[in-house]
């Protein structure tokens, strides 16, 4: 039977008021308009995301399937973004969030490439608050043409030299500062499926949420930038409580990036490189237990989590215009698929491919299309496990009811925009072979989502 999600009144009225701010917030201009550098901010948005999908075909159902019964989900988030420049010009950031959120069936199971960005943040029907980010971001200007940053979230509208080095400490998401493109990175304005805003295969280092302590390094040469980073991760694999030994436990990228143009058009290609080290377990060690304990519980991960384990892994990013109005972006990665998945979700081999057009073209300057395509894969090592009836962390259908195909998804949004500060989205999923099993689906999601920014 389906769910249905509805707000209590309370929350109701609060979030009504929040759009309503967002509508009429006139105050709430770009700095970069008029090319005022800024010495403190204070920005805020806030998204509510629903989805439903219809019934679909399974030949059977375990601990961690996608229910197969028409259901519903919702998430919601409140964020303030709050920045203050020192008298050293560094920045110093905090964001305070309130989230909540119910995924499908009341269990976030049954998908490689979840439909929603934002589930990860919500524990529960009731919001939440929680200390989101809380950083401090030096830039030392080393020369070279001046570069204006227009004013965005966590980040202040300024000159800097296009030849620097940036130092950033604390608290914060891997993907703040790795990772980055024009056309797919924001769940909440773009596209939603979690293999269009990162690489699906990046098992980066964070806590549930998606964020961690540690330092990042940027080098800006010309048209180069060089990223190196260290984060700290979970204590138990995908659990909230942080790791803090970032000596032993720790995920460390590495990336570069190059700006060019092509047609006259600007593009980019990054390449990046991430090894994590933690207390995981090894897809083979778990599937050997398994089979020699007839009757144990299929989720071995407990009994084998043994000792220190690496993981790598190596990512393509492609971003490039093709006019002033129209965007193509290619992301794919390879991780070695041995161990478990970390932090983010279970997907050894990843490729997203898709386009975003703005609504200039049909006289909507403010609204956007995007269309996107996704192939996740496991490795041999995993696919070993499900095959044996083991079950990972988000998947599992259980002995007998396996038949591995690729995870292959398409993503379509239209994003209206209905004034400076408010858009409204809705978007269509279809999903094949749900948690690579060709024995389920297809999966049709449909969705709706309210943003406010102000």
């Amino acid at each position: 039977m389906s769910q249905v999600h509805s707000l209590n009144p309370a929350f109701s009225s609060a979030f009504s008021c929040l759009l309503w701010l967002g509508v009429t917030a006139a105050w709430a201009q770009d700095a970069g308009a008029n090319k005022a550098e800024e010495f403190s901010q204070a920005r805020y948005q806030s998204t509510y995301n629903t989805q439903q999908h219809p019934a679909f075909a399974a030949a059977g159902s375990a601990l961690n399937s996608m229910g197969p019964a028409a259901d519903k989900m919702f998430t919601f988030s409140l964020t303030g973004h709050w920045g203050k420049r020192l008298e050293s010009g560094a920045e110093v950031y905090m964001n305070a969030e309130l989230a909540s959120g119910d995924p499908f069936a009341r269990n976030l199971v049954g998908l490689g490439s979840f439909t929603n960005g934002e589930i990860t943040r919500a524990g529960g029907t009731t919001p939440k608050p929680y200390l989101q980010r809380l950083f401090w971001r030096q830039t030392w200007d080393q020369g070279g043409e001046k570069e204006w940053l227009a004013s965005d979230f966590n980040q202040m509208a300024r000159w800097v030299d296009k030849n620097r080095f940036v130092l950033t400490a604390g608290n914060f998401s891997t993907l703040d500062v790795f990772d980055d493109n024009a056309y797919a990175k924001d769940p909440r304005t773009q596209f939603m499926n979690w293999s269009h805003w990162t690489y699906s295969s990046f098992d980066y280092a964070a806590d549930a949420r998606g964020f961690g302590w540690g330092v990042a390094a940027e080098w800006y040469r010309g048209d180069w930038v060089y990223r190196l980073g260290r984060m700290s991760g979970p204590k138990r694999p995908n659990e909230l409580p942080v790791d803090w030994d970032l000596l032993h436990h720790y995920g460390d990228q590495f990336e570069v990036e190059h700006a060019h143009r092509l047609n006259d058009q600007p593009g980019k290609v990054r390449v990046l490189a991430w090894r994590n080290r933690a207390v995981t377990a090894s897809f083979n060690e778990a599937t050997q237990y398994l089979r020699s304990h007839p009757g144990a519980d299929p989720q071995t991960f407990f009994q084998v989590r043994n000792g220190e384990k690496i993981k790598y892994g190596l990512g393509l990013n492609l971003e490039q215009a093709l006019s002033d109005d129209v965007g193509v972006f290619l992301r794919t990665m390879k991780a070695d698929g041995r161990t478990e998945t970390y932090a983010f979700t279970e997907v050894d081999a990843s490729l997203s491919a898709g386009t975003l057009i703005k609504g200039r073209l049909w006289g909507r300057a403010a609204d956007t299309v995007g269309l996107a395509f996704m192939d996740n894969r496991l490795s041999p090592e995993r696919r070993a496990l499900l095959e044996a009836g083991g079950i990972s962390y988000f998947i599992g259908d259980g002995a007998g009811n396996f038949r591995y195909r690729p995870e292959r998804g398409v993503e379509l949004f239209y994003n209206l925009g209905i004034s400076k500060q408010l858009w409204l989205t809705a978007d269509y999923q279809r999903i094949q072979n749900p948690a690579y099993n060709a024995l389920r689906g297809p999966v049709n999601v449909y969705a709706l989502r309210l943003h406010a920014e102000f």
